[in-house]
Protein backbone atom coordinates (compact mmCIF):
# COMPACT_ATOMS: atom_id res chain seq x y z
CA UNK A 1 0.00 0.00 0.00
CA UNK A 2 1.92 2.63 -1.76
CA UNK A 3 0.28 5.85 -1.10
CA UNK A 4 2.80 8.41 -0.76
CA UNK A 5 2.74 10.17 -4.40
CA UNK A 6 -0.73 11.50 -2.71
CA UNK A 7 1.07 12.74 0.10
CA UNK A 8 4.21 15.26 -0.44
CA UNK A 9 4.68 15.72 2.70
CA UNK A 10 6.48 12.42 2.99
CA UNK A 11 9.32 13.67 1.64
CA UNK A 12 9.95 16.93 3.99
CA UNK A 13 8.79 15.37 7.33
CA UNK A 14 7.88 12.44 9.04
CA UNK A 15 4.49 13.99 10.36
CA UNK A 16 3.28 12.19 12.91
CA UNK A 17 -0.17 15.02 14.28
CA UNK A 18 -2.69 13.60 12.19
CA UNK A 19 -4.72 13.70 15.54
CA UNK A 20 -4.62 17.63 15.59
CA UNK A 21 -4.22 19.62 12.10
CA UNK A 22 -3.23 17.21 9.65
CA UNK A 23 -1.53 17.62 5.85
CA UNK A 24 -4.38 17.79 2.84
CA UNK A 25 -4.43 14.76 0.10
CA UNK A 26 -2.61 15.76 -2.87
CA UNK A 27 -6.23 14.76 -4.32
CA UNK A 28 -8.05 17.99 -2.17
CA UNK A 29 -5.52 20.30 -3.00
CA UNK A 30 -5.89 19.56 -6.65
CA UNK A 31 -9.57 20.50 -5.95
CA UNK A 32 -8.72 23.55 -3.97
CA UNK A 33 -6.61 24.96 -6.95
CA UNK A 34 -9.64 24.15 -9.68
CA UNK A 35 -11.82 25.23 -7.28
CA UNK A 36 -10.01 28.63 -7.55
CA UNK A 37 -9.76 28.17 -11.32
CA UNK A 38 -13.27 27.71 -11.87
CA UNK A 39 -14.32 30.24 -9.68
CA UNK A 40 -12.10 33.14 -10.97
CA UNK A 41 -12.62 32.14 -14.77
CA UNK A 42 -15.94 31.32 -14.92
CA UNK A 43 -17.82 31.88 -11.24
CA UNK A 44 -20.21 29.22 -11.06
CA UNK A 45 -21.27 28.94 -14.90
CA UNK A 46 -21.46 25.23 -15.34
CA UNK A 47 -19.25 24.65 -12.21
CA UNK A 48 -21.52 21.61 -11.34
CA UNK A 49 -20.33 22.39 -7.68
CA UNK A 50 -23.90 21.45 -6.39
CA UNK A 51 -23.96 17.97 -8.09
CA UNK A 52 -20.52 17.10 -6.67
CA UNK A 53 -22.22 18.52 -3.04
CA UNK A 54 -24.25 15.78 -2.97
CA UNK A 55 -22.08 13.14 -4.15
CA UNK A 56 -19.34 13.84 -1.02
CA UNK A 57 -22.36 13.28 1.11
CA UNK A 58 -23.18 10.20 -0.22
CA UNK A 59 -19.40 9.41 0.29
CA UNK A 60 -19.19 10.94 4.10
CA UNK A 61 -22.52 8.61 4.67
CA UNK A 62 -20.32 5.70 3.31
CA UNK A 63 -17.34 6.11 5.73
CA UNK A 64 -19.69 6.15 8.79
CA UNK A 65 -21.76 3.49 7.65
CA UNK A 66 -24.89 5.98 7.46
CA UNK A 67 -28.23 4.64 5.55
CA UNK A 68 -27.48 7.78 3.19
CA UNK A 69 -26.57 11.32 2.26
CA UNK A 70 -29.98 12.90 3.22
CA UNK A 71 -28.74 12.18 7.32
CA UNK A 72 -25.30 13.88 6.51
CA UNK A 73 -25.18 18.09 6.78
CA UNK A 74 -21.83 19.98 6.33
CA UNK A 75 -20.76 22.18 9.26
CA UNK A 76 -18.02 24.37 9.94
CA UNK A 77 -16.42 22.15 12.38
CA UNK A 78 -16.97 19.85 15.51
CA UNK A 79 -18.32 22.41 17.63
CA UNK A 80 -20.87 23.40 15.16
CA UNK A 81 -22.28 20.36 15.00
CA UNK A 82 -22.32 19.08 18.39
CA UNK A 83 -23.70 22.51 19.35
CA UNK A 84 -26.57 21.41 17.17
CA UNK A 85 -28.00 19.07 19.67
CA UNK A 86 -27.47 21.15 22.69
CA UNK A 87 -29.27 24.18 21.21
CA UNK A 88 -31.92 22.01 18.69
CA UNK A 89 -33.59 19.59 21.95
CA UNK A 90 -36.29 21.04 24.14
CA UNK A 91 -34.41 20.85 27.79
CA UNK A 92 -36.72 20.81 30.85
CA UNK A 93 -34.79 22.00 34.21
CA UNK A 94 -33.42 19.07 35.88
CA UNK A 95 -32.54 17.20 32.30
CA UNK A 96 -29.18 15.58 32.94
CA UNK A 97 -26.10 15.53 30.09
CA UNK A 98 -23.70 12.82 31.12
CA UNK A 99 -19.74 13.41 29.53
CA UNK A 100 -16.64 12.73 30.87
CA UNK A 101 -14.34 14.79 32.72
CA UNK A 102 -11.59 14.22 29.82
CA UNK A 103 -13.57 15.38 26.54
CA UNK A 104 -11.85 18.10 24.06
CA UNK A 105 -13.68 21.45 25.07
CA UNK A 106 -15.63 21.04 21.80
CA UNK A 107 -17.77 18.72 23.86
CA UNK A 108 -18.18 20.37 27.01
CA UNK A 109 -18.78 23.75 26.42
CA UNK A 110 -22.32 23.13 24.26
CA UNK A 111 -23.00 21.11 27.08
CA UNK A 112 -21.93 23.56 29.80
CA UNK A 113 -23.82 26.32 28.29
CA UNK A 114 -26.84 24.63 29.18
CA UNK A 115 -27.08 25.48 32.71
CA UNK A 116 -28.26 28.31 32.39
CA UNK A 117 -31.63 26.29 31.75
CA UNK A 118 -31.31 24.07 35.14
CA UNK A 119 -29.74 21.00 33.16
CA UNK A 120 -27.12 19.19 35.02
CA UNK A 121 -23.96 18.05 33.70
CA UNK A 122 -22.69 14.85 34.68
CA UNK A 123 -18.82 13.89 34.44
CA UNK A 124 -17.84 10.06 34.34
CA UNK A 125 -14.15 10.48 35.58
CA UNK A 126 -11.19 9.46 33.50
CA UNK A 127 -9.66 6.23 35.14
CA UNK A 128 -6.13 6.75 35.84
CA UNK A 129 -5.11 3.87 33.46
CA UNK A 130 -6.63 6.16 30.56
CA UNK A 131 -9.65 4.15 30.42
CA UNK A 132 -13.04 5.53 30.40
CA UNK A 133 -15.76 2.63 31.24
CA UNK A 134 -18.84 1.98 28.91
CA UNK A 135 -19.60 0.58 32.65
CA UNK A 136 -18.62 3.99 34.35
CA UNK A 137 -20.70 6.17 31.40
CA UNK A 138 -23.71 3.46 31.96
CA UNK A 139 -23.99 3.74 35.61
CA UNK A 140 -24.15 7.66 35.68
CA UNK A 141 -27.44 7.22 33.40
CA UNK A 142 -30.57 8.01 35.01
CA UNK A 143 -34.38 8.64 34.04
CA UNK A 144 -33.06 12.45 34.05
CA UNK A 145 -30.46 11.47 31.58
CA UNK A 146 -31.33 13.07 28.08
CA UNK A 147 -28.23 13.01 26.46
CA UNK A 148 -24.79 10.99 26.92
CA UNK A 149 -21.97 12.83 24.43
CA UNK A 150 -19.18 11.09 24.93
CA UNK A 151 -15.47 11.01 22.17
CA UNK A 152 -15.50 7.68 20.18
CA UNK A 153 -11.30 8.22 20.81
CA UNK A 154 -10.16 10.26 23.43
CA UNK A 155 -7.93 13.20 22.24
CA UNK A 156 -5.54 13.13 25.35
CA UNK A 157 -4.88 8.84 25.83
CA UNK A 158 -5.95 7.49 22.65
CA UNK A 159 -8.68 5.65 24.49
CA UNK A 160 -11.42 4.39 22.47
CA UNK A 161 -14.86 4.22 24.12
CA UNK A 162 -17.33 1.13 23.48
CA UNK A 163 -20.34 3.53 22.36
CA UNK A 164 -22.39 0.43 21.69
CA UNK A 165 -22.54 -0.64 25.22
CA UNK A 166 -23.18 3.21 26.30
CA UNK A 167 -25.85 3.50 23.32
CA UNK A 168 -28.16 0.47 24.46
CA UNK A 169 -27.98 2.17 28.02
CA UNK A 170 -28.93 5.88 27.03
CA UNK A 171 -31.53 4.27 24.68
CA UNK A 172 -33.34 2.08 27.32
CA UNK A 173 -33.33 5.47 29.47
CA UNK A 174 -34.83 7.26 26.56
CA UNK A 175 -32.13 9.62 25.82
CA UNK A 176 -29.60 10.00 22.79
CA UNK A 177 -25.94 9.41 21.96
CA UNK A 178 -23.96 11.92 20.50
CA UNK A 179 -20.65 11.38 19.63
CA UNK A 180 -17.53 13.56 18.91
CA UNK A 181 -16.45 11.18 16.10
CA UNK A 182 -12.84 13.56 14.65
CA UNK A 183 -10.75 11.05 15.94
CA UNK A 184 -12.15 8.35 14.89
CA UNK A 185 -13.66 8.79 11.68
CA UNK A 186 -11.41 8.50 9.03
CA UNK A 187 -8.76 6.34 10.17
CA UNK A 188 -10.54 3.47 11.50
CA UNK A 189 -14.19 1.52 10.66
CA UNK A 190 -17.22 3.38 11.94
CA UNK A 191 -20.27 2.16 11.69
CA UNK A 192 -23.44 4.38 12.96
CA UNK A 193 -25.84 2.43 13.28
CA UNK A 194 -24.13 -0.50 14.35
CA UNK A 195 -22.76 1.24 17.04
CA UNK A 196 -26.41 2.85 17.90
CA UNK A 197 -25.24 6.40 17.25
CA UNK A 198 -28.06 8.95 17.55
CA UNK A 199 -26.12 11.97 16.29
CA UNK A 200 -22.40 12.71 15.30
CA UNK A 201 -20.00 15.52 14.71
CA UNK A 202 -16.15 15.64 13.24
CA UNK A 203 -14.55 18.19 11.51
CA UNK A 204 -12.68 16.94 8.41
CA UNK A 205 -9.25 18.63 9.03
CA UNK A 206 -7.40 15.95 11.12
CA UNK A 207 -8.22 11.75 9.86
CA UNK A 208 -10.02 12.60 6.94
CA UNK A 209 -7.29 14.52 5.46
CA UNK A 210 -9.03 17.75 4.35
CA UNK A 211 -9.04 21.43 4.86
CA UNK A 212 -9.77 23.02 8.02
CA UNK A 213 -13.42 24.77 8.34
CA UNK A 214 -15.41 21.64 6.65
CA UNK A 215 -17.04 18.83 8.65
CA UNK A 216 -19.65 16.80 8.89
CA UNK A 217 -22.64 16.06 10.98
CA UNK A 218 -24.78 12.88 11.08
CA UNK A 219 -28.36 12.95 12.53
CA UNK A 220 -30.19 9.46 12.10
CA UNK A 221 -33.02 10.00 9.57
CA UNK A 222 -35.69 9.57 12.22
CA UNK A 223 -33.91 12.00 14.37
CA UNK A 224 -33.37 15.33 12.46
CA UNK A 225 -36.60 16.84 13.03
CA UNK A 226 -36.39 16.35 16.82
CA UNK A 227 -34.06 18.86 17.01
CA UNK A 228 -35.03 22.22 16.11
CA UNK A 229 -32.05 24.20 14.09
CA UNK A 230 -29.74 26.25 16.26
CA UNK A 231 -29.76 28.89 13.46
CA UNK A 232 -31.78 29.64 11.46
CA UNK A 233 -31.68 30.70 7.44
CA UNK A 234 -32.45 30.81 3.72
CA UNK A 235 -31.28 27.36 3.15
CA UNK A 236 -33.28 25.24 5.83
CA UNK A 237 -36.31 25.48 3.96
CA UNK A 238 -37.88 23.19 1.93
CA UNK A 239 -38.42 25.52 -1.04
CA UNK A 240 -34.76 27.83 -0.57
CA UNK A 241 -34.62 28.20 -4.33
CA UNK A 242 -38.04 29.70 -4.64
CA UNK A 243 -36.56 32.73 -3.14
CA UNK A 244 -39.61 34.56 -3.14
CA UNK A 245 -42.02 32.74 -1.63
CA UNK A 246 -41.52 33.19 2.32
CA UNK A 247 -42.66 29.47 3.10
CA UNK A 248 -41.14 28.67 6.80
CA UNK A 249 -41.12 24.97 6.72
CA UNK A 250 -37.55 23.10 7.44
CA UNK A 251 -36.60 20.56 5.47
CA UNK A 252 -37.15 17.41 6.98
CA UNK A 253 -33.58 15.33 6.68
CA UNK A 254 -30.31 16.70 7.53
CA UNK A 255 -30.56 19.85 5.01
CA UNK A 256 -32.27 21.55 8.31
CA UNK A 257 -29.04 22.15 9.44
CA UNK A 258 -27.85 23.94 6.87
CA UNK A 259 -28.44 27.48 7.17
CA UNK A 260 -27.14 29.17 4.27
CA UNK A 261 -24.26 28.79 1.30
CA UNK A 262 -21.80 26.37 1.16
CA UNK A 263 -18.36 26.09 2.09
CA UNK A 264 -17.67 24.72 -1.49
CA UNK A 265 -13.69 24.75 -1.46
CA UNK A 266 -13.92 23.37 1.68
CA UNK A 267 -16.22 20.59 0.39
CA UNK A 268 -14.64 19.89 -3.31
CA UNK A 269 -11.57 19.16 -1.02
CA UNK A 270 -12.99 17.12 1.61
CA UNK A 271 -14.42 15.08 -0.97
CA UNK A 272 -11.27 14.46 -2.90
CA UNK A 273 -10.12 13.53 0.30
CA UNK A 274 -12.69 10.75 1.41
CA UNK A 275 -13.02 9.56 -2.06
CA UNK A 276 -9.06 8.23 -1.93
CA UNK A 277 -10.00 6.94 2.00
CA UNK A 278 -12.99 5.23 0.44
CA UNK A 279 -10.54 3.82 -2.41
CA UNK A 280 -7.98 2.54 0.17
CA UNK A 281 -10.89 0.76 2.19
CA UNK A 282 -11.06 1.67 5.56
CA UNK A 283 -10.09 -2.07 6.75
CA UNK A 284 -6.83 -1.30 5.09
CA UNK A 285 -6.60 2.09 6.35
CA UNK A 286 -6.87 0.87 10.05
CA UNK A 287 -5.08 -2.07 9.55
CA UNK A 288 -1.86 -0.59 8.35
CA UNK A 289 -2.23 2.39 11.19
CA UNK A 290 -2.56 -0.43 13.83
CA UNK A 291 1.01 -1.66 12.38
CA UNK A 292 2.12 1.44 12.34
CA UNK A 293 1.09 2.26 15.94
CA UNK A 294 2.24 -1.46 16.99
CA UNK A 295 5.34 -0.91 15.97
CA UNK A 296 6.10 2.61 17.60
CA UNK A 297 5.11 1.19 20.70
CA UNK A 298 7.63 -1.70 20.70
CA UNK A 299 10.25 0.46 19.92
CA UNK A 300 9.56 2.96 22.59
CA UNK A 301 9.61 0.22 25.03
CA UNK A 302 12.64 -0.53 24.09
CA UNK A 303 13.41 3.48 25.10
CA UNK A 304 12.42 3.24 28.11
CA UNK A 305 9.39 4.79 27.20
CA UNK A 306 6.13 4.22 29.27
CA UNK A 307 2.50 4.21 26.70
CA UNK A 308 -0.12 5.43 28.36
CA UNK A 309 -2.49 4.77 25.75
CA UNK A 310 -4.87 1.64 26.13
CA UNK A 311 -3.72 -0.61 23.45
CA UNK A 312 -6.30 -3.35 24.13
CA UNK A 313 -8.64 -5.28 21.50
CA UNK A 314 -11.49 -2.30 21.34
CA UNK A 315 -9.29 0.04 22.99
CA UNK A 316 -6.59 1.55 20.36
CA UNK A 317 -7.09 3.94 17.98
CA UNK A 318 -4.59 5.96 15.51
CA UNK A 319 -3.03 7.70 18.78
CA UNK A 320 -0.15 7.05 20.56
CA UNK A 321 0.31 8.79 23.88
CA UNK A 322 3.77 8.33 25.98
CA UNK A 323 5.76 9.91 28.59
CA UNK A 324 9.84 9.09 29.59
CA UNK A 325 10.07 6.75 32.27
CA UNK A 326 12.94 6.13 34.76
CA UNK A 327 15.83 8.60 34.34
CA UNK A 328 13.87 10.40 31.88
CA UNK A 329 10.98 10.93 33.48
CA UNK A 330 11.53 14.82 34.29
CA UNK A 331 12.44 15.43 30.81
CA UNK A 332 11.29 19.03 29.18
CA UNK A 333 8.64 17.61 27.04
CA UNK A 334 9.48 21.38 24.51
CA UNK A 335 12.95 20.19 24.65
CA UNK A 336 11.87 16.83 23.20
CA UNK A 337 9.42 18.06 20.58
CA UNK A 338 11.98 20.76 19.11
CA UNK A 339 15.01 17.94 19.00
CA UNK A 340 12.48 15.76 16.77
CA UNK A 341 11.46 18.55 14.62
CA UNK A 342 15.04 19.73 13.87
CA UNK A 343 15.30 15.72 12.50
CA UNK A 344 11.90 16.30 10.62
CA UNK A 345 9.83 14.59 13.01
CA UNK A 346 6.57 15.91 14.14
CA UNK A 347 4.91 15.03 17.17
CA UNK A 348 3.17 17.30 19.86
CA UNK A 349 2.13 17.81 23.49
CA UNK A 350 -0.81 16.85 25.11
CA UNK A 351 -2.01 16.96 28.27
CA UNK A 352 1.76 17.05 30.18
CA UNK A 353 2.41 14.08 27.93
CA UNK A 354 3.89 13.24 23.83
CA UNK A 355 1.28 12.16 21.23
CA UNK A 356 1.98 10.44 18.05
CA UNK A 357 -0.81 10.21 15.61
CA UNK A 358 0.59 8.27 12.46
CA UNK A 359 -1.80 7.90 9.13
CA UNK A 360 -1.47 5.00 6.55
CA UNK A 361 0.67 6.76 4.19
CA UNK A 362 3.39 6.74 6.98
CA UNK A 363 6.38 4.18 6.53
CA UNK A 364 7.44 1.99 9.01
CA UNK A 365 11.45 3.64 8.18
CA UNK A 366 9.62 6.83 9.90
CA UNK A 367 8.24 5.18 12.79
CA UNK A 368 11.71 4.04 13.60
CA UNK A 369 13.34 7.76 12.93
CA UNK A 370 10.60 8.67 15.80
CA UNK A 371 11.96 6.50 18.12
CA UNK A 372 15.59 6.59 17.09
CA UNK A 373 15.49 10.29 17.40
CA UNK A 374 13.89 10.64 21.05
CA UNK A 375 16.48 10.70 24.05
Amino acid sequence: MDYSAEFPIVGRLAFFNHAGVAPISGRAAAALRGYAEQAETAAYFRAGWQKRIVQVKKAAARLIGAESGAEIAFVANTSTGIAMVANGLDWREGDEVVITDVEYPANRYPWENLKRLGVRLIEVAQRADGRVLAEDVCDAVTDRTRVVSVSHVQYASGYRTDLRAISEMVHRAGGYLCVDGIQSVGVMPVDVGELGVDFLAADGHKWMLGPEGCGIFYARGDLAEVLRPAVVGWMNMVDSSDYGNYRFEFHKDARRFEPGSYNIPGILALGASLDLLLEVGMEQVWARVEALTGRLCAGLAGKGYRVFSPRGDGERSGIVVFEAGGDGAGVALPRVIAGLEAKGVVIVQREGRLRASPHFYNTFEQVDGLVDGLG
